[in-house]
């Protein structure tokens, strides 16, 4: 049996690297696709020498072609941190649109089945709790977040277009909050920016009053629903998340316990649009994929904080400033 052939965008991220990593083991040839905006090749170089890996470093939103056959697209490229969206709202934008459009016309020509990264942001500040697949969520278009939310929802209407139209093969997640090792430290997510500022010895920094919920899953379970959702017939989006819900609050006080860290857990104005619940219902995901996460909060935050402990002590530090992105928007 000829060895299958899978693209991979965004390989240089969080979930992108982990997707490397899997599909390796499972006997693909991979071919990692990322413009290292936000992008770390410290992800992947591991894989640099492993003869069923190569690496393009190109901007999707530019014409993408790729030589010889491809069995499947997975379109994980975009940025998903809030603190790198509000920066690069207009790249945010384009990759979800522009990116999509090249991914789905790829994906055509190579009559290859396409899996488009969605997110819980599509649901906005939701007003049903939680959130089933079939909320059409509460979005506000013109504001900060808007870029992320609106460019996702896009995604999802060019990529089920493309499937009524053409007929090509795809499937749609959406990703509820997750975490693990290889997130980018100090990224603007919640959780690597508790740790971080944990291991530092600085406050806890929160938005609000710290009442707003998340649900986090960790990545090895997000990674096993992604690839029973494409590897199974249904082409309407599915969330895969973990639905154990949180307060900010309680979160950052998990985390100033098991870091063992004496800071304390201060207030900062709260961020425009921030969404006050946060929870998946995953029973579509039970009942197609027969999936559900496996790894407690608990387990997973312990081999995250391994993880961050693991990396040079400058590290913490190098990365407090982000590096400039403004250039991108244009």
């Amino acid at each position: 049996m000829a060895q299958k052939r899978i693209l991979i965008t965004g390989a240089a991220g969080f979930l992108g690297s982990h997707l490397c990593d899997r599909f390796i083991q499972e006997g693909f040839y991979v071919i990692g696709m990322d413009n290292l905006i936000t992008g770390n090749l410290s992800n992947i170089e591991h894989l640099f020498q492993n003869k069923n890996f190569e690496f393009y470093h190109h901007d999707v939103t530019k014409f993408v072609f790729v030589s010889g056959e491809l069995d499947y697209i997975l379109h994980f490229a975009s940025p998903a941190s809030p603190i790198d969206y509000m920066k690069i709202p207009i790249q945010t934008l384009k990759v979800s649109s522009l990116g999509t459009h090249n991914i789905l016309g790829l994906a055509r020509v190579k009559k290859a089945r396409v899996l488009v990264a969605s997110t819980s942001e599509v649901y906005g500040d939701p007003l049903i709790h939680p959130q089933p697949e079939s909320y059409y969520g509460n979005v506000n278009p013109i504001g900060v977040r808007g870029c992320y939310d609106e460019a996702k929802r896009f995604m999802e209407a060019l990529t089920m277009a493309y499937h009524r139209i053409h007929g090509l093969e795809t499937r749609i997640v959406r990703i509820f909050n997750t975490y693990g090792p290889k997130m980018r430290l100090n990224d603007g997510r919640v959780l690597p920016t508790f740790i971080s500022q944990a291991l530092r010895g600085e406050d806890l920094t929160m938005y609000g009053d710290g009442s707003q919920t998340r649900s986090f899953c960790y990545v090895d379970d997000l990674i096993e629903g992604i690839v029973r959702l494409l590897f199974s017939d249904y082409h309407l989006p599915v969330n895969i998340g973990n639905p154990e819900e949180i307060t900010i609050k309680e979160f950052g006080e998990e985390i100033l316990k098991l870091t063992g860290s004496k800071s304390k857990l201060i207030s900062l104005p709260p961020m425009q649009d921030d969404p006050k619940q946060r929870k998946p219902d995953i029973s579509l995901a039970k009942k197609i994929l027969n999936w559900e996460p496996k790894i407690s909060r608990q387990e997973g935050l312990k081999k995250t904080l391994a993880y961050f402990q693991s990396l040079p002590k400058e590290r913490l530090y190098q990365e407090k400033e982000f590096k400039s992105l403004e250039k991108w928007n244009k």
